[in-house]
């Protein structure tokens, strides 16, 4: 089941330690006829991950792009970005089984890649997987709802 919302373009985002990848991830995504925005960095020029990771938060949060797809070296500062906005469950992964269950289990709207500690082609696979699984609910609509959006 496919999360992707017609029209609406996956929001991408990351720091100079992501820029290679994120450069695959856009290949993946035109092949495959899926619509994006970028909203940087644009080279491996060194820079702060929370620019690009901010704009693109807001993104996702206010629906113009969804969902979103963050990457730095680490996955761990851009993830926390991320996080710090109300509407955004960025789930940090770095094995596909990790991502499916990220939407499965949490409806994380944020894939977050450690670009320095995955394998492109697993990075690729985890994107699949994420744009491709729904959340499963039951249960696991109670635990959402208890994380706070102020």
């Amino acid at each position: 089941m496919s999360i992707l919302k017609e029209g609406v373009p996956v929001g991408l985002c990351c720091d100079h330690a992501g820029f290679e990848l994120k450069s695959m991830i856009i290949g993946w995504l035109e092949a495959n006829n899926i619509a994006w925005q970028d909203f940087g960095t644009y080279s491996t020029e060194s820079c702060d991950y929370p620019d690009f990771a901010h704009p693109c938060a807001e993104a996702v949060e206010s629906g113009k792009c969804y969902p979103g797809i963050a990457i730095c070296g680490s996955g761990n500062g851009i993830g926390m970005t991320m996080n710090k906005h109300q509407g955004i469950r960025a789930a940090h992964c770095w094995l596909p089984e990790l991502a499916r269950l990220a939407r499965e289990h949490n409806d994380a709207n944020v894939l977050v890649l450690p670009a320095r500690f995955i394998e492109p082609s697993v990075a690729l696979e985890c994107v699949e997987v994420f744009l491709n699984t729904g959340f499963e609910g039951g249960r696991h609509t109670r635990r959402v709802e208890k994380i706070p959006v102020h």
